[in-house]
Order: structure tokens, then C-alpha cells, then sequence
């Protein structure tokens, strides 16, 4: 990212510490005023680039203002610069991607890692982390074998994984797979049970890894699956009245991912209010997740339906910027802001009510998939399909702004 920056010459044009606690678009103006620590800042459009997994969800428990040592959330960075108790008693309450990541390591230098487990997680093998020597000499010296490498995995995940949340043909053996890697590195049938999900393959997100079962296995590791009843000075207890002794808390326990704009107030033509918008739909939509009528010049990237939990969210993320690049150019030439018709985010909220009901998220199990029994976050078929609906030109979907009285907008000659 710094190279990017330094190769462009962008670091004039960077705001940094200037987070956006709303933004509003001037229809006399015909442009956004968004509002920052640093002051006002104005824009002709607006691309909104905040992701959907970095607001931390951290649970309220009785007694946590009691505990007497460090506690913190995963994607807190400085905190992990800290080694302060980390090599002591650390409980971990989570079990999702965040905790399979962490606990191999922290187990290696932990006196005792407790994890906390609400609900158990599928987990499939994870592919070799290392390419192998004749691997790593064709990805070196034959020309576009990058690209195939990248291709063949998309390939993989649209043909093998993007079933899976359709109840399609491979959710079967890939639940063979996952139970076959649970047998194999988790020997304990007590501990077994625990960790199998009570839920179809698919209902929550996937995880990909193979060492967070033999960390599990390790004599300073014990798996807790009776509820956190409240903090206490030293540590957790339980709701069967146990007490386990913790000098450090990791709330792995993921995002407010449903919660789209959260703390953000965006307010667009006509006085459109975005969070009153969505509650009207019954929750957070986006036009291929980028767009939503009212707010001429506004953009997403990552919006509601666009997380992939079955390929690659940056390929998802570059089709939805190639397709806004082409909505820039597009409002260039009219002259004019341009916004998401009302026919064709109709169409589109239609299309999508149906995939969605295909899936198996609507009647599956609670997730940050959905709020409430709305699913807001995953995109319900491949990427190869997502690449397709953005092939065509905005021109077909996106009209231009109505102007205000006050303004009347010149077409671009060129």
C-alpha cells in the first residue's frame, strides 16, 4: 500500500485520522460535504471504502469492569504489541476465524490458553502454505502463471465451495472432509463432540485451516462450551460456577459486520436519510452492493451482499471498483451526478430475494451473515456470476440526478 502511494504521488491528496461522521449531498452545488476531525471536506463524488469486518463486537458481561487484567479485542494491533501477560494464563472467547488463527501461536508461549466456544465452526484442510520447488520455479519463470494460479482458484472456489451455500452438490462431501479432519487430528471423542457444529456445512462461515485442531490438543489448551456467566477480578466463571484464571481476555469474537454506516449519518438528495432508507427496506441493500437511489455520485465498495464466503473478496471488491471507475467517466460525460435508478435497484432487490431464498442462510443457523433473520452481508452466488452482472454499462442502470432549481447542469463535450 505505501509503494502504491509513493509509485502514484498520492500522499497529497491522503486525509489520515480524519475518520467521516456524516456526509451530505448539496443539490444546488451538486456535490458531497462530508465531515471530519480535520473539517469539512468537499467532493464531487463520494466512494465509500469501509469494509464490513472493522467496527469489533465486544460482548457486555456482568463484572468486566471488575477484571484486573488486560482484555481487548483481536483487531486491536497495538494491544498485540504488548507482551505484557501474554506468556501467562490468556482466555480466549471465540472460536471463529480470529481464534483459529491465533491460538497455534499463542499456545506455544501461553502458560494456558482457555477458549471460550459458543457454537463449534465447520473446519476444512487448509491447502500447504509453502509452494513446493517446481511450483515456485513456474510461478517464477513461465509468463502468466500468476494469473492462470489465480484464475484456477477462483475457478475452484465458484465450482467447489459456491455449492456448498446452495446445499448444492458438494456440501455433502465437503462435510465428509470436514468430519474426516476431525476424526484425524482430534482423537478425544469427548472434545470430538464438541466441536461438531450442529448446524449444516455452509449456514456460517467456513473455516479453512489445519492447525487449529491440533492446538486444541496441546495439555495448556481446555475448550469451554459452558456459557460466560460474568467476569470476575482474576478471571471468567462460567454458568456451571467454575472459575478459570485468566491474566489477559482476547475477545475474538468477530464484527458488528451487520451494522452498515454505523455511527455515520448520510444524508442524500431529497433529504434521503441512508440508515432510514434501508430500515424502510427491512435492511441494508445496495445496487451489486455499490449503489442506492437518492445519493447521486455515491459509492460502495464492499456494500450489503457483496462479501463472498466462498472465493475471493478482493477480486469482489476490483469488479465493483472497475464498475464505479466506469460510473465516474459515465457522470463525467453528462455533466451531472448520476445515480442508481429506481427501476433498476427494484430489479435488482427482486434478483435478489430470489438467490438469496436458495441459500442456505435464510433458515440457517444466527450468524454475521444476517441481523435478525435478514441476511445483509454475503453474496449469494459466484464470483464469476458477480463479474457478469458488472460487465454491462452503468449507462443501462444509472440516470442522471435530478437537478435542483437553482442548478442546471452542462453536458461534457467530450
Amino acid at each position: 500500500m505505501r509503494q502504491v502511494v509513493r509509485d502514484h504521488d498520492l500522499e497529497r491528496h491522503l486525509y489520515t485520522h480524519a475518520g467521516v461522521s456524516a456526509a451530505t449531498f448539496d443539490e444546488v452545488a451538486g456535490r458531497w460535504t462530508l465531515i471530519t476531525p480535520r473539517g469539512p471536506i468537499q467532493a464531487g463524488a463520494v466512494i465509500w471504502a469501509i469494509g464490513q469486518l472493522h467496527r469489533p463486537r465486544i460482548p457486555e458481561f456482568p463484572g468486566t469492569d471488575q477484571f484486573s487484567g488486560r482484555a481487548f479485542h483481536s483487531a486491536d494491533r497495538a494491544q498485540w504489541a504488548v507482551p505484557d501477560g501474554m506468556d501467562g494464563d490468556i482466555a480466549v472467547v471465540g472460536t471463529g476465524s480470529s481464534a483459529a488463527q491465533m491460538l497455534p501461536e499463542l499456545a506455544r508461549t501461553a502458560r494456558s490458553v482457555t477458549v471460550y466456544q459458543r457454537s463449534a465452526a465447520w473446519v476444512l484442510p487448509k491447502p500447504a502454505a509453502r509452494f513446493g520447488p517446481v511450483a515456485q520455479w513456474v510461478l517464477e519463470h513461465v509468463p502468466g502463471a500468476h494469473r492462470a494460479h489465480r484464475a484456477a482458484l477462483s475457478y475452484v472456489g465458484d465450482a467447489v465451495l459456491a455449492p456448498i451455500m446452495r446445499g448444492g452438490w458438494s456440501a455433502l462431501p465437503a462435510e465428509w472432509l470436514a468430519r474426516w479432519q476431525l476424526r484425524r487430528q482430534v482423537p478425544d471423542r469427548a472434545l470430538r463432540r464438541k466441536l461438531l457444529p450442529p448446524y449444516a456445512i455452509g449456514e456460517k462461515r467456513i473455516l479453512m485451516d489445519s492447525n487449529f485442531y491440533p492446538a486444541l490438543m496441546r495439555p495448556n489448551v481446555e475448550l469451554v462450551t459452558d456459557a460466560i456467566d460474568h467476569l470476575t477480578p482474576a478471571g471468567i466463571r462460567t454458568v456451571d460456577g467454575r472459575e478459570r484464571r485468566a491474566d489477559v481476555i482476547v475477545w475474538a469474537t468477530g464484527f458488528q459486520a451487520q451494522q452498515f454506516f454505523g455511527g455515520v449519518t448520510v444524508t442524500g438528495r431529497d433529504g434521503a436519510d441512508l440508515h432510514r432508507v434501508w430500515d424502510e427496506w427491512g435492511g441494508p441493500q445496495a445496487f451489486w452492493g455499490l449503489a442506492v437511489p437518492q445519493f447521486p455520485n455515491m459509492y460502495m465498495i464492499a456494500g450489503p451482499h457483496s462479501f463472498t464466503p466462498a472465493n475471493s473478496n478482493p477480486l469482489m471488491k476490483d469488479v465493483q471498483a472497475r464498475y464505479i471507475v466506469r460510473c465516474l467517466r459515465l457522470a463525467a460525460r453528462r455533466g451531472a451526478p448520476i445515480e442508481v435508478s429506481e427501476a433498476a435497484m427494484t430489479k435488482y432487490r427482486a434478483w435478489l430475494t430470489t438467490a438469496m431464498a436458495a441459500t442456505v442462510w435464510p433458515q440457517g443457523a444466527a450468524s454475521w451473515f444476517k441481523s435478525a433473520e435478514r441476511v445483509t452481508n454475503p453474496w449469494p452466488s459466484t464470483v464469476r456470476e458477480f463479474e457478469q452482472r458488472l460487465a454491462h454499462s452503468p449507462a443501462y442502470s444509472f440516470t442522471t440526478a435530478p437537478p435542483s432549481p437553482a442548478r442546471t447542469y452542462v453536458r461534457s463535450r467530450t
